[in-house]
């Protein structure tokens, strides 16, 4: 029996085995708009040639217009922090870096009903109840704190002013909790996982020690983690590098799956992974991209993949997908399609219980 993309990764949230492993699968813009060239598909078709079991909507923006105040800015966050480069690019300046407790509560923080969230429900219901939906603000407070105060001012901060960094978060996380609930007003019903993302981890392990991890990041972490499952929706963190350590505490505050799992960075043996904490938390990625999509063949990345599946999908809690979201331009087209294609040949279970309702 084939379950619908929606049920398949369920069951797997339920930590039982569904029909096969859900796929995940996300992307530059510039890799997206490379395969949507090269197969000659529009974005729901190169999902579905995928085989991705995901589908995400969003609330939009219709706040002020900002205009940019430095020649050098391409965006602008919505905490007023201007940004230069690539992609994302790097703050210009870091507006609460000598604030004191009362200036950061002056200071013109954004109003959540500037998200518009009257189009999320029928977004999420055109896709027919078929797709795991994701939802939710994306919640990237860490980032956001880092650009308000500056990265190594933040951590003498944690410090020697925590009450600072306190306060910084609370309006952070005010603000999005927000953002989100208002979705989940809107639509929750329509939605299975608030999807939200903070990059803790580096390549050599996690960017904050566990201890100033579980004073200063984890009880906000916990406050969306618990906002989430009020609406009953699993909570998937998207968290790159090396974090292992700070496992036990994310499962600890109810974190029901992470993503997405990078095996090349320090402490992220998926072996070890698997056996420590597979029962307890879903994994969402393992396939590595840093390497054997970028660098590999067909052949050699089909290699990879099944060594993958042997590992981490055994009793369900597994998504398999690229070890980064954001899949580079210059990784082959080719080795993507071997990914997937390999996951929905292989990646068969054989028993499995009836799907979670």
């Amino acid at each position: 029996m084939r379950l619908t993309s929606r049920e398949r990764v369920l069951t797997a949230f339920a930590h039982q085995e569904p029909d096969r492993v859900p796929i995940w699968c996300g992307a530059s813009v510039e890799f997206w708009g490379k395969a949507k060239g090269a197969l000659r598909l529009d974005d729901e078709g190169l999902r579905q040639r995928f085989g991705d079991d995901f589908r995400r909507v969003f609330a939009e923006y219709a706040g002020p217009d900002f205009p940019l105040q430095h020649d050098e800015a391409t965006c602008r966050t919505i905490f007023g922090v201007e940004r230069t480069g690539l992609g994302y690019g790097q703050p210009l300046s870091h507006p609460l870096s000598e604030a004191t407790v009362a200036q950061v509560h002056d200071y013109p923080w954004p109003d959540p009903a500037w998200m518009d969230v009257s189009k999320v429900r029928s977004a999420a219901e055109a896709y027919g109840g078929e797709y795991a939906l994701l939802g939710g603000d994306w919640s990237p407070f860490w980032h956001d704190l880092i650009d308000l105060l500056g990265m190594e001012n933040m951590y003498v901060k944690m410090l020697e002013q925590p009450a600072v960094v306190d306060v910084v978060l609370q309006h952070l996380v005010d603000f999005y909790a927000a953002v989100s609930q208002q979705i989940f007003d809107a639509a929750a019903d329509a939605l299975d996982v608030f999807f939200l993302g903070n990059d803790f981890g580096g390549q050599t392990g996690p960017l904050l020690s566990p201890p100033l991890f579980e004073r200063f990041m984890l009880p906000h972490l916990a406050r969306l983690i618990d906002l989430g499952h009020a609406y009953a929706l699993k909570v998937q963190l998207h968290c790159c590098g090396g974090f292992a350590p700070l496992l036990p505490a994310l499962i600890g505050a109810g974190l029901d799956g992470v993503h997405a799992i990078q095996p090349c960075c320090a402490g992220m043996d998926l072996r070890a992974l698997k056996r420590e904490f597979g029962h307890r938390i879903l994994f969402n990625g393992a396939i590595d991209s840093q390497h054997v999509l970028i660098n590999g063949t067909p052949e050699s990345v089909r290699r990879d993949v099944r060594q993958v599946l042997e590992l981490m999908m055994p009793g369900g809690g597994y998504v398999a997908g690229a070890s980064h979201d954001t899949i580079l331009e210059e990784t082959p087209l080719e080795n993507v399609l071997s990914m997937l294609d390999t996951v929905r040949e292989f990646g068969v279970y054989g028993a499995w219980a009836e799907p979670p309702r």
